[in-house]
């Protein structure tokens, strides 16, 4: 399931759009029609694999509702159909991003020259403190 742009689009089941008026400027025009959408993603019913819904879930942040959906919120355009394609892609980018997992952490060691520097400088900072120490009688 594509979309109009390479990459992955949910199913139809999936989610739900929902047309709200807008706040914010636009006169008469944001009091008499709902042109703001807001887009509720499913995630376990998307047929993403667990380990991307997971991903989707943590990088949604506060998109994330009580139920485990991701509410989406497109009102930056004066047309619904804007504001549906906004929603989308948001949407979209989001999928895509989950669906590449992550890059596996290569352990590293610290170099000898990085390890005798963290000694010589324990080292100036042990001695600046017994410095600082009075004279016991």
């Amino acid at each position: 399931m594509a979309d109009s742009k390479s990459g992955f689009f949910p199913p139809q089941g999936s989610f739900a759009e929902k047309f709200v008026r807008s706040g914010g400027h636009g006169g008469q025009n944001v009091n008499k029609v709902a042109t703001a959408v807001q887009l509720r993603f499913f995630p376990s019913l998307s047929g993403l694999p667990y380990d991307a819904q997971e991903r989707l879930k943590r990088l949604a942040g506060a998109r994330l509702t009580a139920e485990g959906d991701i509410l989406i919120i497109a009102c930056e355009y004066r047309t619904q159909e804007q504001n549906r394609r906004a929603a989308r892609e948001r949407l979209r980018e989001l999928i895509v991003r989950a669906l590449r997992p992550p890059r596996r952490r290569r352990p590293t060691k610290p170099s000898y020259g990085s390890k005798l520097r963290r000694i010589e400088s324990k080292k100036r900072r042990s001695e600046i403190k017994q410095t600082r120490r009075g004279m016991d009688f």
